[in-house]
């Protein structure tokens, strides 16, 4: 990590799937570029950033100077902050004056994820567009960096005109960018900087998994589309082991082959390698351990006491068949698994599948996996399953090239480029599915069904506040399907509809599935319970550095259970191939 600091450029941008770490990495890249003697402004634009955490100091939305390191000021951009002030400027002058449906409609379109982010970017472009600021410091790192959506949206000439005031087609994204028009030069100041390689550097940050290279290679590959080509690779966690340990050895031979089958976008770039951490990367001196290449291995004699830390924690935690049977209690109805990509959703459904068939029930296993690896996960010979799945690309094309094709003849080549950036949007995908997802829904009420994914409750909301899907939401003409009329209701009904958020024992993937949550809440949805997967506490390991791992995740497992769900269980991390129901016996912490 040291040689990668010796010629870096002003702007450092970090980006990467959620836990894979980008916030130590920036942390300890800011950390080392200021012990260097040089003067450095550290940014997060996460919304669940815990970079206050990781620098140990409370931050503000303004350069806030450490007292232990000279030279390094950071701050917090809390974009979901920043996105309600836009959405209270574009949607204040209409209070009272348009009916309260309408002003709750514009309200969930300027909620999503897309109007956080350019909330969020457009706070962070005063930073980097302020010419006397960026005079003030040697180097700007930001964690998290703008997607390619963002960074193409942005670019297009009709993001600057009236459309979002004018178009009859509604919009869940752009609406921030008709509120920063203003801000026109700014952002094309910053948006000249980040494709300048003299300028700025993309650092991409994954984990030695094949789903984490997979993201980072989907964002090298967008990004540099778009001109950013200065690009870096950090692999972090980076497990190493001598031990004799089984569980050792299958951690490590994972890691291996993921990074020998690392994609082509990937293998090119020049890479630093940043050592397996059992503890998270908390203060000064951890990130200071980052740079030295020191894992913070304890001693074996330090992680002794494992079993009795972890014991009072399962105590709190909800059994597998006490799990399994809160599930199957009306005899039929809908089982979702939701979280974050990488965290273990469609193994989790098909687990939970095959124990319902096995205790007897009709399921079916339903999926949106662009992998579509469930079939393969779940194997075959369970009678009473029907495996099957919705493809997104196929729902997403036909939905786009449909409301192309109706905006064609009203809209300008300018305005229609700016539409088909929209519906390239994460938002998209989910409202194309939905009538998929919907008729797949409406069959629990004959049947068990269980699916890999669900919507967010933004996605839900907008449905909700239009109760007109085909108008404003799925912007098309037509009869509103009876499946999806039904469907939020449905969801609504805890008897019928039971989500399962999955996430893994560690800072950010917990925090983000809190987030899931929260989104789901507020549009009255209660989640039936909670999943931790891969808890390397329950794996049965002897290696000191693994049994270190378990003893750090006992605080996210009690954040867990005492803050965000009172149902809460625990998948231990296995070795074995998921691959046929016998094998995922082992989810439960059985053995196959």
């Amino acid at each position: 990590m040291k040689e990668f600091l010796n010629a870096l450029p002003r702007f450092l941008f970090f980006t990467g799937k959620g836990g894979v770490g980008k916030t130590s990495m920036a942390c300890a890249v800011a950390l080392g570029l200021a012990d260097k003697g040089r003067k450095v402004l550290l940014i997060s634009t996460d919304p669940a950033s815990n970079l206050d955490e990781v620098l140990e100091t409370p931050l503000s939305s303004r350069p806030t100077p450490l007292r232990t390191v000279p030279n390094l000021e950071a701050l917090n951009i809390n974009p979901i902050e920043a996105a309600a002030e836009y959405r209270e400027r574009v949607v204040g002058p209409y209070r009272g004056v348009l009916p309260e449906a309408a002003v709750a409609r514009i309200e969930e379109q300027l909620s999503g994820a897309c109007t956080v982010e350019i909330a969020g970017f457009n706070e962070f472009s005063k930073r980097i567009g302020d010419d006397d600021e960026v005079r003030t410091y040697d180097h700007i790192v930001l964690d998290t960096a703008p997607t390619g959506h963002t960074l193409r949206l942005l670019s297009l000439p009709s993001a600057w005109n009236d459309f979002i005031a004018e178009n009859t087609t509604g919009s869940s994204c752009l609406g921030p960018v008709a509120g920063l028009k203003e801000q026109k030069q700014l952002f094309e100041r910053v948006l000249a900087a980040l494709k300048d390689p003299e300028k700025t550097l993309l650092i991409l940050v994954s984990r030695a998994e094949n789903i984490a290279l997979a993201e980072a290679s989907r964002a090298a590959e967008e990004l540099a589309a778009l001109g950013l080509t200065n690009r870096y690779l950090i692999i972090n966690g980076l497990f190493s082991s001598i031990s004799d340990d089984a569980v050792a050895r299958a951690f490590l031979e994972k890691s291996r082959a993921a990074l020998e089958a690392i994609p082509r976008t990937l293998a090119a770039l020049p890479t630093t390698t940043v050592p397996f951490r059992p503890s998270g990367v908390m203060g000064v001196q951890a990130l200071r351990a980052v740079l030295e290449a020191d894992a913070g291995v304890r001693d074996a004699d330090d992680t002794d006491g494992l079993e009795e830390a972890l014991s009072p924690v399962l105590a709190r935690t909800t059994s597998w068949p006490a799990f399994i049977t809160s599930l199957e209690k009306e005899g039929h109805g809908v089982v979702m698994t939701l979280g974050k990509g990488g965290v273990g959703k469609t193994s989790m459904a098909a687990m939970i599948a095959a124990q319902l068939v096995q205790r007897g029930h009709i399921v079916r296993l339903s999926t949106t996996d662009p992998a579509a690896h469930v079939s393969e996960i779940i194997g075959e010979g369970l009678p009473n399953l029907k495996v099957e799945r919705i493809d997104p690309k196929t729902e997403t094309s036909r939905y786009v090239a449909a409301v192309l094709e109706q905006n064609r003849p009203v809209l300008s080549d300018d305005d229609l480029a700016l539409l088909a950036e929209e519906l390239r949007s994460p938002c998209i995908e989910e409202i194309a599915v939905f009538q998929a997802f919907a008729r797949t829904v409406a069959r629990g009420e004959k049947e068990f069904v269980v699916l890999d994914t669900a919507p967010t409750g933004h996605t839900l909301l907008l449905l909700d506040a239009t109760q007109s899907y085909h108008r404003e939401v799925a912007k098309s003409s037509g009869d509103l399907p009876v499946e999806v009329a039904e469907l939020l209701p449905r969801l609504r009904n805890p008897a019928f509809v039971k989500i399962v958020v999955v996430a893994l024992p560690e800072a950010t993937p917990v925090h983000e599935a809190s987030a899931l949550q929260d989104e789901l809440r507020r549009a009255g949805i209660e989640p039936h319970g909670w999943v931790l997967n891969r808890v390397f506490a329950l794996s049965g390991t002897r290696d000191p550095v693994l049994r270190a791992k378990g003893l750090d995740e006992i605080a996210y497992i009690e954040e867990v259970v005492e803050r965000y769900a009172s149902r809460v269980a625990l998948s231990p991390w296995i070795a074995e191939e998921l691959k046929g129901s016998r094998n995922l016996r082992g989810l439960m912490g059985e053995n196959p």
